[in-house]
């Protein structure tokens, strides 16, 4: 596997590498470089990027970067370095997009359910922003609002899972009927059916909060990773279509 990894793909196993280990020399770089909610005091406009690249785990950039030399080799070798670091980051800003989308709504439903008993805005935003809040909230709201409200505003993302599934996407885009098999479930399944149960299961998961795969996953950073990718190989797969037209 090490001696068919493509140039990109070596070079961003290297720097996210660099990064998990550096995050452990300078831990207030998990605080700087991690993609906070933009409306909280610790959103920083490089954390967008910055956050592909960060892991909460050994076992976390372990599976990212097994993911990333065996799809993403395969897809730069016949796309080329530069159009596979644009569909990589693409990706990876897509699944950040939609993650903070979806944090905007769990959040801002439970403030409107706040302000609508009379609370007050500034005083939610002061002690969200310490890391607190009000008891007496749980009188207009149930508990597991206030907690996904808590959480989406105070969570930060981490990983390069985003992107992955936008290649996982790709892949099976390009090799639909090579056979890929889960760890732990050593039965080979088919690409084009391997990746969008896989899909289904994170959609699932972040849907009902019932998670497969354990908890602390962004499951719509996933499905976002994974949306951009079918959006972009579906765009490109149709204009290469359209441009090899016989009336042309």
């Amino acid at each position: 596997m090490m001696n068919n990894m493509t140039d990109t793909v070596k070079q961003l196993l290297i720097i996210n590498v660099l990064f998990f280990i550096g995050s452990y020399f300078v831990p207030q770089a998990n605080e700087l470089l991690s993609l906070h909610y933009f409306e909280s005091d610790g959103f920083k406009f490089w954390q967008p990027i910055t956050h592909m690249f960060m892991h909460g785990s050994l076992m976390h950039i372990f599976f990212n970067m097994f993911a990333l030399v065996s799809f993403g080799s395969a897809l730069e070798h016949f796309w080329g370095a530069k159009k596979f670091l644009f569909f990589y980051l693409s990706c990876g800003l897509g699944a950040a997009l939609i993650h903070s989308g979806v944090n905007y709504y769990h959040f801002h439903d439970g403030l409107n359910v706040l302000l609508s008993h009379n609370v007050d805005k500034g005083q939610i935003v002061e002690l969200l922003n310490q890391g607190k809040y009000d008891t007496s909230w749980i009188e207009f709201i149930s508990q597991s609002e206030l907690e996904k409200m808590y959480s989406s505003y105070l969570t930060p993302a981490v990983g390069a899972s985003g992107a992955i599934y936008g290649l996982l996407v790709a892949f099976a885009f390009m090799f639909p009927n090579a056979e890929l098999m889960m760890m732990f479930i050593p039965v080979p399944v088919k690409a084009k059916y391997f990746v969008p149960v896989i899909v289904l299961l994170d959609l699932f998961s972040g849907v009902t909060g019932f998670s497969l795969f354990g908890g602390n996953i962004a499951h719509f950073a996933h499905v976002g990773g994974a949306l951009i990718g079918f959006i972009m190989m579906w765009y490109w797969k149709k204009n290469q279509f359209d441009k090899n037209r016989w009336d042309r």
